[in-house]
């Protein structure tokens, strides 16, 4: 639903924000993000397109006034108002759904999924593709597809149950196509999969030039999750297919990409980007907000800050602190940071594991801090265990911090932490224990370390850098000559599927 603020001024810039999970309802690094550009921007106007879960979220951010308008979208509460489609438009909107699921499970379909899915665009649009991805017609179609000879899927057998939840599933991942796209200015997506979607649309139907920033690898993360997802191969089949294909469309057709690191750039450019439409855009801190924390807590501590979630991998800290714990006994783990929801779950296995391991007197959580600052001073050392990241807030305050830091080596961290902390293989509690060993022994590298990592975040990795970047690709957008969009080519109607309902 649609949340209006500022007002629209003339002749301003217009930015719309694409986001998903984040920004203006969630925290984390990449709302962070976020509301640096816009505080960073007074004078260009700002709306914001934002997937949420229900749509019933608060915000969670202070809103400036020139953010003019906040559409949301939820993804898993009531569906998107509507008609089924009848006549001809359910036969072609039919046509086109059996080629895009034809795309997602057939290697040699795959130039199908394109106009498949602009021809959906419009039929959300027009507030039919909802209630048609809702009724048996879509059930029947995708049983005929991934039953068809020679399509590995069949190979798994799936069933009816297997079809109506990849077909809910796929429902409520194309809801952002029924978001009014924008219409002038720049659609700037801030991360990829289907926050993009309704920048797509705006591409297609009104030339929008797309931007897409990727802190973390979108797709990635989805290969990684459902890993564990309770669902069977025929549906993760079809999900994965949609997040891959999507991905390459994406890198495909946007104007610009701005990766956080050097990290995703390899995985944009295997995806089909253009290497001529990549810039790598790190993101920055002021250091004046983050000065150096002062003095070390002295009892010997580990700190860690961020959400509490899977993919932060707080399971492999927890071992590492164990390992530790063993040879100082005395040495505390501090953890800060909320906890989404539906996260409950994780944080409960995560405590359940300290106690296990028998140090859940040394194991504290200690939820959303007011002041992001305290979490890296409570620490001598401050630690990152993620299995996946962008060029992480965390990691470069803590560093401007003037904290040493122990890091997984993921995404930029690397990058951002050059060597002025210790970066150690992600999943090995082995390794990240002897590297905390190591600098909590050693106060004098521990020093040497914080006040090296300060100085590489004010000569690398400022807020005034990546905010004087995003202003000059805002401009340049809109008056750059734009590459081709010319429209894909007209749904092609694919051979009937003897199984096929009227």
């Amino acid at each position: 639903m649609p949340v209006p603020h500022g007002a629209r001024r003339l002749g301003a810039t217009r930015v719309t924000l694409l986001t998903e999970g984040t920004y203006p309802h969630g925290h984390g690094g990449v709302s962070v993000w976020c509301d640096q550009l816009v505080q960073g921007m007074p004078d260009f106007d700002f709306d914001v397109v934002a997937v949420t879960g229900t749509g019933r979220e608060p915000l969670v951010w202070d809103l400036p006034a020139h953010v003019s308008r906040v559409l949301t979208v939820p993804m898993w509460g009531d569906p998107p108002q509507g008609r089924p489609p009848r006549g001809r438009a359910r036969s072609e909107l039919a046509t086109a759904y059996e080629q895009f699921l034809t795309a997602l499970l057939d290697p040699g379909a795959e130039d199908g999924f394109a106009p498949a899915l602009y021809a959906m665009a419009r039929a959300a649009a027009d507030g039919t593709l909802s209630p048609f991805l809702r009724s048996d017609r879509a059930i029947t179609l995708l049983t005929g597809v991934w039953n068809r000879p020679g399509l590995a899927v069949r190979e798994s057998r799936p069933t009816l149950h297997d079809a109506l939840t990849a077909t809910s599933l796929l429902e409520h991942a194309l809801r952002p196509l029924a978001a009014p796209p924008p219409e002038t200015g720049v659609a700037h997506a801030v991360s990829g999969g289907v926050a993009v979607l309704p920048g797509l649309a705006a591409l297609e139907r009104h030339g929008v030039p797309l931007l897409l920033t990727e802190h973390g690898v979108y797709l990635r993360e989805r290969y990684l999750g459902y890993r564990t997802a309770p669902y069977r191969w025929p549906v993760k089949a079809v999900v994965l297919g949609l997040f891959r294909l999507l991905a390459e469309e994406t890198y495909r057709r946007a104007a610009l990409i701005t990766p956080g690191n050097r990290y995703n750039r390899l995985w944009e450019e295997q995806g089909g980007a253009d290497p001529e439409s990549i810039r790598t855009v790190y993101n920055g801190v002021d250091p004046a907000a983050f000065p150096p924390a002062g003095p070390e807590p002295q009892a010997l501590t580990l700190s860690w800050a961020g959400r509490v979630d899977p993919i932060k991998d707080l399971e492999t800290l927890i071992r590492a602190f164990a390992l530790v714990r063993a040879r100082l006994p005395d040495v505390r783990l501090r953890l800060f940071g909320g906890t989404p929801r539906g996260g409950e779950e994780y944080r409960e296995r995560c405590e359940a594991l300290a106690a296990e391991l028998g140090h859940g007197d040394a194991v504290t959580f200690e939820g959303r801090v007011d002041d992001i600052k305290d979490a890296y001073a409570a620490g001598n050392v401050v630690m990152l265990s993620s299995i996946s990241e962008g060029f992480p807030f965390t990691l470069i305050e803590a560093m401007s911090c003037g904290r040493a830091t122990v890091s997984t080596d993921v995404g930029g961290v690397r990058e951002a932490v050059g060597d002025t902390g210790l970066v150690v293989p992600p999943r090995d509690p082995a390794a990240m224990a002897e590297a905390a060993l190591r600098l909590l022994g050693d106060p004098a590298r521990r020093r040497a370390m914080g006040e090296a990592a300060r100085l590489r975040v004010i000569e690398q990795f400022t807020l005034r850098q990546t905010i004087d970047t995003f202003r000059s690709i805002y401009l340049e957008l809109p008056t750059r000559q734009r590459r081709s969009t010319a429209a894909p080519a007209p749904v092609e109607t694919p051979a009937p599927i003897s199984t096929m309902a009227g």
